[in-house]
């Protein structure tokens, strides 16, 4: 195989890759045309239907006409005979005979528009099946890509770093830490103030001999003054 004939066969196999891409992204617009132009098939099915039939009614008119024309015309053969014209009998005979070689032709064409009646009834029913079937399936599977797509959507924001759930995530969590700093401010603020209020209170009960350090003082004293006096 030529260069130029592999790149023609690669090319050509890409072009098919995007049109059946094009098809698949559209599917189901495309399968929606579908059903429209069935339905516009079946309008015209029965727009032919009806013409049919109103064919078939013509003919069954014209032969019923002819019937009638038949036992008129043999009323007519019958009298002349009474009468004993027998020629005129025989060219009424002739007519009768055209009469019955129309009505022959007409009960053929009644017999083909019946058989296409027929015929045509079958092929809108079936028609009509068909269409109901996929209006049932174009719901579902309408059905089924919205809540792929929601599926889609949901987990695209829920599993997305640059997703708006993701983002609320970073948010919160910068909330939390800022309240935090700010408690550990408060707390420090809390513990700074606590250690100055003890601090003055320690230095009032020194200077008044309260405490610790005074009840330690005076034991010492007490106990030189224990030594001295032995």
């Amino acid at each position: 195989m030529s260069i130029l004939k592999k790149l023609f066969t690669a090319v050509k196999g890409g072009v098919n890759e995007v049109g059946e891409g094009i098809v698949d992204a559209n599917a189901i617009r495309i399968f929606e045309q579908e059903i429209r132009d069935a339905q516009n098939a079946l309008s015209e099915a029965k727009r032919s239907l009806t013409e049919v039939m109103a064919k078939e009614i013509q003919t069954s008119r014209t032969i019923k006409a002819l019937e009638d024309d038949i036992d008129k015309h043999e009323t007519y053969a019958t009298q002349a005979l009474d009468k004993d014209e027998e020629s005129l009998a025989l060219e009424i005979a002739g007519k009768i005979a055209e009469f019955e070689q129309e009505k022959s032709e007409q009960q053929q064409i009644l017999s083909t528009f019946t058989a296409n009646v027929s015929k045509l009834k079958e092929q809108i029913k079936q028609a009509e099946k068909t269409i109901v079937e996929n209006q049932r399936q174009l719901s579902m599977v309408k059905t089924t890509e919205s809540v792929q797509k929601a599926t889609m959507a949901v987990n695209d924001t829920m599993t997305s770093g640059d997703s708006a759930m993701a983002s609320a995530k970073q948010s919160l969590e910068r909330i939390k830490q800022r309240q935090m700093d700010r408690q550990d401010q408060l707390d420090a603020a809390q513990q700074l103030a606590d250690e100055s209020n003890d601090k003055s209170l320690h230095d009032k009960m020194r200077e008044a001999g309260i405490g610790e350090d005074a009840s330690k003082g005076a034991d010492i004293l007490a106990r030189i003054r224990a030594k001295q006096n032995k």
